[in-house]
């Protein structure tokens, strides 16, 4: 190898290095927002509205293409659980006659990948202040124009030997009563 393509070959080599050094790097660039709290945020809304039977937050939350697996192993997309929800609606106009259940999650994690994101949390169910069950829920979202969206769901019921060494949740996210909305981990 001459000298000249050598050093043509190293000059290359650096300026390809150079510009890798002083670019961002992919996966850290969103959309002008802190995805994590962003998420968050949004899973506290979608809660909320989840615990009314909502449509419009399902609607909102869920991508079109939606693959939930539920906890008993059955797996559907976004317009059964809006199905499910207009078949409850008829069954039961008025589901605050019910036990009050309260939900609530701790243990929230966000994995930021760029354009997708993985949420796990831990799901504490309570009727009347005492605990009735806790679900290990991970989602993964989507990022595009119309803001994040769910695109696969998996709820899967936690061991007991795992309820009873889990910390306590700290943070309500939401209120729901009788077995009015969706059913995260049913």
């Amino acid at each position: 190898m001459t000298t000249s393509r050598l050093l043509s070959t190293v000059l290359c080599g650096a300026t390809i290095l150079g510009l890798l050094l002083i670019s961002p790097p992919v996966c850290a660039v969103h959309h002008g927002e802190d995805t994590a709290a962003t998420l968050s945020a949004q899973l506290d809304a979608f809660l909320a509205g989840a615990s009314v039977n909502d449509r419009a937050t399902h609607e909102a939350f869920w991508a079109d293409d939606l693959i939930y697996t539920s906890s008993s192993g059955e797996r559907f997309g976004k317009d059964n659980i809006l199905a499910g929800m207009a078949a409850e609606a008829e069954e039961t106009p008025d589901a605050s006659d019910g036990p009050a259940t309260v939900y609530t999650a701790s243990e929230v994690q966000v994995q930021d990948f760029g354009d997708t994101a993985v949420v796990t949390f831990r799901l504490h169910a309570s009727e009347d202040g005492v605990p009735s069950a806790e679900y290990l829920n991970t989602g993964v979202f989507r990022h595009s124009d119309a803001g994040w969206k769910a695109v696969t769901w998996q709820a899967t019921r936690a061991a007991e030997r795992d309820r009873a060494s889990s910390p306590q949740p700290s943070k309500l996210l939401w209120k729901m009563t009788g077995e009015g909305g969706i059913a995260l981990g049913k």
